[in-house]
Parts: structure tokens; sequence; C-alpha cells
């Protein structure tokens, strides 16, 4: 059996193994990039629709709930350190192929969407600051160029994103520093952060609303559990690198929403969609030009997008490992160590959604798939408490695993108002990932790849 902190340059099976690049700062840096990106810039809008002025309540309670559920990736990151997160967690627990193959398409979804909004953000919202270009070709572009430079290798990948979480962080310091400025200047109204959109909806359900959206800028921290063989010794290294991320990141989310609600009225961030950030500059900051802070958010929807295409290609890449799907997406290039069969698997399927899907639909719907997933992971870091392995690794108090397994459901119900158009774009989604694995199911009976049992815990 390897040790964990073993770096072989080769699989059992003779093929390249991913190189080990990743110590506890670049993870640190991966986990903030991750969940700051898209999310804060995109959704600060769609959220002050939902709740009113207090926008602010919503990304506090999703932290809580993201934050007992990063104790259950804890453990399990630890406990088996291999790419493919979710899906391998969900694999190990319940050993059912199909929830296996859902659990893994609903992930892979997300980073997909994820980074196919960021592509459409990119040229629809801060690219139009400067040139005017035809919105799919650029967005097929940006494509292209994050699967370039996730071909390139992981450590060009996580070093690019060192580069960009300090613009981006630095961007929203910027909207930070204007709110303060602005508020000792005798601006923005405070009362507004306490004001509940309850105009058709009670303050409950505008709170629990809110919170289930606000949750889709919350979840990057799971992305990272999917770079485990990248990582050297990820059951020491994980557990600070996670939970500073995620506390760094939310102190910055409350910070930028709260100076939103107090200089911009909430259904003038919600008009502004996914321009409310220069909204709070315009208003904040008049004599600020636009295109600075538009400069910003290209950096910042480029780091977001890479983050999802890495870890997208990389779950593909675990569940290959796991015979899960065909072993051919788990080909990893001999030169560059970096699995580029996914990559352009990956890669064409995000050029195909943002060149033919209206990918405003599909936020709340990822959100909702998420916390599902979310819930699995939170029952199956208690099931697999029966199994031992022989290093240490982080281990979870019993009682957060549970509690975030309760919330998790209860923001995917109806009771939490989620609208109706999420759970039916869910159910045309999982049909079609019903359907893609009934072909998978097809095709490695063919090539008799399936397996029954999940792969060895050692660390390859």
């Amino acid at each position: 059996m390897a040790d964990a902190t073993t770096t072989p340059d080769q699989t059992p099976g003779g093929q390249p193994a991913l190189k080990r690049v990743m110590g506890s700062k670049l993870l640190l840096f991966f986990v903030v990039g991750d969940i700051i990106g898209t999310g804060v810039y995109a959704l600060t809008g769609q959220v002050a629709g939902r709740v009113g002025g207090a926008l602010w309540l919503p990304f506090l309670l999703a932290f809580i709930v993201a934050f007992m559920t990063a104790f259950s990736y804890l453990e399990l990151v630890g406990k088996y350190p291999k790419a493919a997160g979710a899906a391998l967690y969900a694999n190990r627990a319940f050993r059912i192929r199909i929830l296996t193959f859902l659990v893994a398409f609903a992930v892979m979804c997300s980073g997909i969407t994820s980074a196919s909004s960021a592509a459409v953000a990119f040229g629809d919202t801060y690219l139009a600051e400067f040139i005017t270009a035809p919105m799919p070709l650029v967005a097929i572009l940006f494509i292209v160029l994050l699967g370039a430079i996730n071909f390139r290798g992981v450590r060009e990948s996580v070093t690019t994103n060192v580069v960009l979480t300090c613009i981006e962080i630095a961007g929203l310091l910027i909207i930070i520093g204007v709110g303060v400025w602005a508020v000792l200047n005798g601006n923005g109204e405070p009362e507004r952060l306490v004001e509940f959109n309850t105009a058709d909806q009670t303050w409950l359900v505008a709170i629990t609303s809110a919170t289930s959206l606000a949750f889709f800028a919350m979840v990057g921290f799971e992305d990272s559990v999917n770079m485990a063989e990248e990582t050297k010794d990820p059951a020491r290294v994980f557990p600070k690198a996670m939970l500073w991320g995620m506390v760094v990141a939310a102190t910055i989310y409350i910070l930028v929403s709260v100076t939103s609600s107090l200089l911009v009225p909430a259904n003038e961030l919600e008009a502004a969609e996914s321009s409310a950030l220069l909204k709070v500059i315009d208003v904040g900051a008049p004599g600020m030009p636009r295109e600075i802070f538009s400069a910003i958010g290209l950096f910042a929807v480029i780091n977001s997008a890479l983050i999802n295409m890495l870890m997208a290609s990389r779950l593909l890449y675990g569940m290959a490992d796991e015979r899960i799907i065909p072993k051919v997406f788990g080909t990893v290039h001999p030169f560059r160590r970096s699995p580029w069969v996914a990559i352009v698997f990956t890669s064409a399927l995000a050029m195909v959604l943002v060149s033919t899907v209206d990918i405003s639909v599909l936020g709340g719907t990822t959100a909702l798939l998420l916390l599902v997933v979310f819930a699995v992971v939170n029952v199956a870091v208690l099931v697999l408490r029966r199994e031992t392995v022989s290093h240490q690794h982080f281990r979870a108090p019993t009682v957060i695993p549970v509690l975030a397994a309760i919330f998790c459901v209860y923001l995917a119900s109806p009771l939490s108002g989620r609208p109706a158009r999420d759970y039916v774009v869910a159910l045309i989604l999982l049909g079609v990932g019903l359907l893609l694995w009934a072909i998978n199911w097809l095709a490695m009976r063919a090539t008799h790849q399936q397996r029954e049992e999940p792969s060895d815990t050692s660390v390859q």
C-alpha cells in the first residue's frame, strides 16, 4: 500500500499518475478563488430580489450550512484522498451504480453550467464594456482558452488561479472600500439592512428562498476534493485550507452584501442583474471609471470558470478510475500529466451549452441539484464510519453531518420557497442523466469494464 505522501509517476495500471503540486497555500487560494468567483459578481442582484435589503442574511445562512457540509467532505477526502469527490463517496457508501452515476452527473452539470455561465458573463456583461463582439463566438473561444490552460497542466492552472484570485479579491475590496467611504460621508441607508421582501411571501420564505439561491455562491469548496490526487499529503492539508478558505470567502461576501444594500435599494440591484456590483460602484463612487471594475470582473469570471472546468475534468477522471464510466476518460497525457480526454469532453459540453441553452435558467436548478448531492454526502459520511483506513484523517463530530443533511434537504424542498421551474428543469436534467447512464451501462458491459466493488482505499 502506497503511503499518502508518496508521489509516484505511474499508477499500478502503468499509465502516468496525476502530478501532486498543490500544497496548503495553493489549495487555500483554490478554495477562495472557487467560492468567490462568479457567484458574488453575478448573484447579488438575484438574492436581493428574493429577500430585499437584508441580503447579507442569506449569504450568512448559506455559509453556515455549507461550512457544516464541508466537515463531511473533509472526513471523506482525508479517508479516501482520490479524485471524483461526491461520486466516489456515494459509490463507496451505497454501492448503487445508478445513484453514483447521477450524483456524478449532477456535480459535473454544476461545474460545466457554472463555467458556461461565467463564459456568458464574460462576453455579455464585462467584455461588453470594452468591445462589441458576437457573444456565442466569444464564449466558445473563452472555453477553448480554459481547456488549453487546463491541458497545459495543474501547476500552470493553479498558478493562474493564484493571480486571478488576488485580482478578484482586490475588486471586492474596492466595493467594500467604496461602501465604507460613502457611509462615512453620510451616504447609505442602514435601515435597508433589516428590510425583507414580504410583498407576496412571508419573511421566512423570503429568507429561505434567498438562502437556497445564495447557497450556490458558497459551494465552490467541494470542487477542491476532486483535486485530491494532485495535492501533497491531502489528509493533512485539506482541513485548514478548506475551512479557512470558506471563512475568508464568507467574510468578503457578507461585507460586499452589506455594502450593496447600504448604497442601492434591493429593487435596483435586482434590475441590474449580473451588473449589480457595477451599480454599487456607480452610486458609491460615481467618478470611478466603470472600466476598472469591469476589467476586474473579467478576471473573476475567468478564474471561476477555470476552477470549475478543472473540477469537471478531474471528476470524469476519478469516475473512470473507479470504473463507473469507460476507462478512456481516465487517460492521462504522458508529458503534461493531465487527464486530456476528460478535458476535451467537458470543454466540448461547455461549448454546446453556451451555444444552445439559456444559461440563466440553470442557476437555481444547479443549486437544487447540489443541495441534494450535499445531503447524500452528509449521509454517506455516517454510513462509511463502518470502514476504517490505516492512515490518520479528519473526523467530523457526528451531530454536524446530521444537521447539515437536514438543512440541505429543507433548502432543496418546496418548503424553502423554491420556484417550480427549478424542479422541472432538474427532472429534465436527471432524465438526460438516466439516458446517459443507460448508454454508459451498455458501453461498459460491451467492453467488460464494470466491477461491483469500489477500488482499494489506498492512495495511488
